[in-house]
C-alpha cells in the first residue's frame, strides 16, 4: 500500500499561503507572498534534494499544479527539475478538463475516492506539495500518513492555513536549519484527544 506524505512550508502562525513569491497566491488580499525566501540555507537544500531523490509520485491540487507546470518545464536540467518533470503527477481538480504537463493524470472529481484507490495500488509513495485545499480533503478522510512540515520563523497574521481540519500527530524526527527553520516529520495519529488539568 502506498503512503500519502504532505510536504508543506509553514509560518510559525500556521499559514502556508504563497511561500515562494509575491504573485504565487494573492487571494484574500494576501500581502506577504515570498515569506520563505530569506530563510533558505545549504542544509535545507540538502534535505530537499534527499527527499526528491526518494521514489515518489506527485499528488497536486489545481493551483499548485498550475504554478509547477508554469515553472519546472522551463527550469533547465538541474537535478530537481529533471526529477519533477519526469515524475508521475496526479492532479485533483474540479475545474480543469485536461492536464498537458509531462506524465500528468487528471483525477476524477471525488479526490478522496481517487486517492483511496491510488493508495491501494502498488507503486511509490504519493507526495503532496503545497495544495492546501487538497490537504484539507485528505486530512478529513484520514488519508494522510505523514506530514512533513517546514516551520519558518516568521508570522504573517493571516492567510490560508495548513490545518483547518483537526488531526492528532506524533513526532517522528526533526532538524533545525541555521536560519531557524524547523523541519519536522509527523505521523498521523488519529483524532485529537483531549483532557483537563482542572482540579476535581
Amino acid at each position: 500500500m502506498r503512503r500519502v506524505i504532505t510536504s508543506t512550508f509553514l509560518t510559525i502562525d500556521g499559514v502556508m499561503q504563497a511561500p515562494g513569491g509575491p504573485d504565487e497566491d494573492r487571494s484574500g488580499a494576501f500581502e506577504h507572498g515570498g515569506w520563505s525566501f530569506h530563510h533558505w540555507d545549504e542544509m535545507m537544500g540538502q534535505v530537499m534534494t534527499e527527499e526528491m531523490a526518494q521514489p515518489h509520485d506527485l499528488l497536486l491540487g489545481r493551483k499548485t499544479y498550475e504554478i509547477f507546470a508554469a515553472h519546472w518545464p522551463h527550469a533547465g536540467d538541474a537535478p530537481e527539475a529533471v526529477i519533477i518533470n519526469n515524475a508521475r503527477k496526479y492532479v485533483a481538480s474540479r475545474t480543469l478538463t485536461k492536464v498537458d504537463w509531462n506524465n500528468s493524470t487528471l483525477l476524477e472529481r471525488d479526490a478522496a475516492n481517487a486517492v483511496t484507490r491510488l493508495k491501494a495500488e502498488d507503486g511509490p509513495d504519493l507526495r503532496v506539495v503545497g495544495s492546501g485545499n487538497l490537504i484539507q480533503t485528505l486530512t478529513s478522510h484520514e488519508l494522510v500518513d505523514e506530514y512533513e512540515i517546514w516551520t519558518f520563523p516568521v508570522a504573517v497574521g493571516g492567510g490560508k492555513r495548513l490545518f483547518e481540519v483537526p488531526a492528532g500527530l506524533k513526532l517522528l524526527d526533526h532538524r533545525v536549519s541555521t536560519t531557524g527553520v524547523i523541519i519536522a516529520r509527523y505521523a498521523y495519529d488519529g483524532p485529537v484527544t483531549v483532557g483537563s488539568f482542572a482540579l476535581e
